[in-house]
């Protein structure tokens, strides 16, 4: 069985992309999947939480790999992380069009997280493009929400207006998503029992569904999978 490949993309930074992708990957980890993080922001700071990561917990307990490139050799490093992974999962950089394009061009869906706000909302339209532009699904996520936020209602209609697919699952704007990356772990670990947990499942297990049912092959994965990689950091 092919690999998921997924991109989160948001040309809007603040829109808690990285932390996002580093929940994701551990729950996807926590499931028994094999995962790999492709970190092609320039900031590094998904590769900078991971060394933390692994610091903190050691080598043979870190769970996932985290990878570090950028430019022309994404394509190429996305290949061979598939063949090694069950999800591979591509953080791109905001405000970077010729990174975001390689980046969603790699993938089956691009995971689009936006917060209830009017500047979100205007700013997703450009990734959106991107998307469409390359023929890659886009689903968006509504993150950072806040409980009771009577702009979420009015900003909920104005995304499904945008005729792209809204994933069901919604995360809040929970204090222990931040304070779990602190100590180089995911929100499964950090408070398995929560409410941030709990989203944080719900959507990786639907991430995962849709991309099983859009059957789209990432044009930079070809081959099947290949049991017994060892996680690690590498910088390419």
């Amino acid at each position: 069985m092919a690999a998921t490949i997924v991109t989160i993309a948001q040309q809007k930074g603040g829109a808690g992309k990285t932390t996002l992708a580093i929940h994701l990957a551990l729950a996807w980890a926590a499931m028994g999947k094999r995962v790999a993080i492709i970190d092609i922001d320039p900031q590094e700071s998904l590769t900078h939480w991971f060394r933390v990561r692994a610091e903190q917990r050691g080598r043979d307990q870190i769970a996932i790999k985290v990878v570090a490139v950028g430019g022309w050799r994404v394509a190429g490093e996305v290949g061979r992380q598939a063949r090694d992974h069950d999800v591979v999962l591509i953080d791109s950089p905001p405000h970077a069009e010729i990174e975001a394009r390689i980046a969603v061009r790699a993938a089956q869906m691009v995971l689009v997280p936006v917060q209830p706000s009017p500047m979100d909302f205007w700013a997703t339209k450009p990734t959106l493009d991107l998307a469409r532009a390359e023929k890659v699904p886009a689903l968006l996520v509504l993150n950072r929400v806040l409980a009771r936020a009577k702009l979420t209602g009015a900003m909920l209609d104005a995304y499904l207006a945008l005729d792209v697919p809204l994933a069901a699952a919604r995360i809040g704007n929970r204090v222990a998503l931040a304070a779990a990356l602190n100590l180089g772990q995911g929100i499964l670990e950090y408070e398995p029992r929560s409410r941030a947990a709990t989203e944080i499942a719900a959507l990786a297990v639907e991430i995962l569904q849709r991309a099983a049912a859009n059957l789209v092959p990432a044009r930079a994965a070809g081959a099947r999978e290949v049991r017994g990689a060892e996680p690690g950091l590498r910088i390419a």
